[in-house]
C-alpha cells in the first residue's frame, strides 16, 4: 500500500534529517538548521495524521500539508548546499534525493486523494 511506503519513507527521511540536524548544531549553524528539521520532521507527522483523518477531505488535506513541508525541506537542503554550510558528497545528496523521491509519492497520493 502506498500509503504505509509513504509513512516509512518519511519516517527514515526525518530521522535522517534530526541527525543532519545534530550535525549542523556541532558546527555552529542554527538558524536554517532549525527551519530544515522543523519542516523535515512535519512532513511524516502530517502522513502520520493522514492515517487517521476524518473525512477523504481531512486526508487530502493533510497530504497537501505533507507536501508543502517537503517543498519547505527541499528548499533549505539547497539553501545549506549553495551557502556551502554542507558539502555536497554522497551522503548530503542521497538525503536530496530522498527529499525528491517523498516530493514525487505526496504529489501523486495527494492528485489521488483529490480525485476519489
Amino acid at each position: 500500500m502506498k500509503d504505509s511506503i509513504l509513512f516509512t519513507k518519511s519516517k527514515a527521511f526525518a530521522l535522517r534529517i534530526v541527525r543532519l540536524y545534530k550535525y549542523l548544531r556541532e558546527h555552529k549553524e542554527s538558524v536554517i538548521a532549525k527551519q530544515m528539521l522543523r519542516a523535515g520532521t512535519s512532513i511524516g507527522a502530517n502522513i502520520a495524521e493522514s492515517r487517521y483523518a476524518q473525512s477523504k477531505a481531512d486526508f487530502a488535506s493533510k497530504l497537501q500539508i505533507a507536501l508543502k513541508e517537503a517543498s519547505e525541506t527541499e528548499y533549505w537542503l539547497e539553501l545549506l548546499r549553495d551557502a556551502e554550510l554542507v558539502e555536497s558528497g554522497p551522503a548530503f545528496d542521497s538525503i536530496c534525493e530522498d527529499c525528491t523521491e517523498i516530493l514525487r509519492l505526496l504529489t501523486a497520493s495527494v492528485k489521488t486523494a483529490k480525485t476519489e
